[in-house]
């Protein structure tokens, strides 16, 4: 399946809104649609595209799944709702931490997030509101990496030949898929999204599953939490495409009060691109990487190694997993 990219030079932003609004509307009918919301700069042009479209017909979900940022759930729910969009918090924690157990490998991990959120929890909701449509963000990236084989994006099937329909049970709306992240961006802004949502750093679909290398476990997704908050707060004033925290399987040999502390190795990335096909490091001020060093190994418990990848896009990618 060949899909034709809108540039941003060549992107109308009120005609391609009012253009997907029509096609959401007439592919939808009179029936209602099940969005997904995450926050990400993609799935909220996605609510807005389907809010403007159904109104109160359009059912949005945040699901919990325990491996987001600190204060996520919250925090988006509140904004969408200050801006008319009623969002219903769905907890299933227990749901994708059972699906990741005793799962290593990269590939298997993603394909163990995507069924548990396709199949298991976004299956059911379709089922409960009655309706044949789930409407979600996948950008022309997501496709292009997947097809590629770089890595399996969790939100791409048509491409690999898998018909939701029969996989799952419901078709899936992928407005955006034209686009890639600048002009979502700009789609954004003309939404009326606020620049926290339209100027926000991206972040993966499988959330911080991603930047745990090994098993998924609640304890080492809280390192990596814990981690990425600091990253977060000490670099919000630099100009990146992306910056982020990676935790390490194997533990190290560090040292506290002269002795020996075998602990845990958090790996920094910090990326300027533009579109993520291509990236490389940001030059960090020196100062910068001790300070973040510093906290990442005094506020993170367990951790006793902070490095930082100096690796270009290609070979590297801006994910590790």
């Amino acid at each position: 399946m060949q899909i034709q990219e809108i540039k941003p030079e060549n992107l109308n932003p009120e005609k391609f809104i009012n253009q997907k609004v029509q096609e959401i509307s007439s592919t939808v009918g009179n029936g209602s649609a099940v969005n997904a919301l995450s926050g990400g700069v993609d799935s909220s042009t996605v609510t807005m595209l389907a809010h403007k479209a159904l109104g109160n017909r359009l059912k949005t979900y945040f699901v919990d799944n325990g491996i987001m940022r600190e204060g996520e759930p919250g925090k988006i729910i509140s904004l969408f709702r200050k801006l008319g969009v009623k969002v219903e918090l769905i907890d299933a924690k227990k749901e994708f931490f059972k699906s990741f157990k005793g799962i290593i490998d990269p590939e298997e991990k993603r394909e163990a997030l995507t069924q548990t959120f396709y199949k298991n929890v976004f299956a059911k909701l379709v089922r409960e509101s009655s309706t044949k449509y789930l409407l979600q963000g996948t950008i022309l990236t997501d496709v292009d990496e997947t097809i590629a084989g770089i890595k399996r994006q969790h939100n791409v099937f048509e491409q690999l030949g898998i018909d939701p329909q029969k996989a799952f049970g419901y078709k899936i709306i992928e407005p955006l898929i034209q686009l890639r992240k600048p002009a979502v961006r700009t789609i954004a802004k003309a939404l009326g999204l606020p620049e926290e949502i339209y100027a926000r750093h991206p972040f993966p679909g499988p959330a911080l599953a991603v930047r745990v290398i090994g098993e998924v476990t609640p304890e080492r997704i809280e390192k990596v939490r814990k981690a990425t908050k600091i990253v977060e707060e000490e670099l919000s004033g630099v100009k990146a495409f992306q910056y982020l925290a990676i935790l390490h399987e194997d533990k190290v040999t560090g040292m506290r009060d002269g002795k020996r502390d075998y602990g845990f190795q958090i790996e920094l990335r910090c990326w300027d691109s533009t579109d993520a096909r291509i990236a490389s490091p940001t030059k960090l001020p020196y100062e910068t990487l001790i300070k973040l060093a510093d906290r990442i190994t005094k506020e993170v418990p367990g951790v006793v190694s902070v490095t930082y990848n100096i690796t270009q896009k290609p070979p590297s990618t801006i994910e590790a997993v």
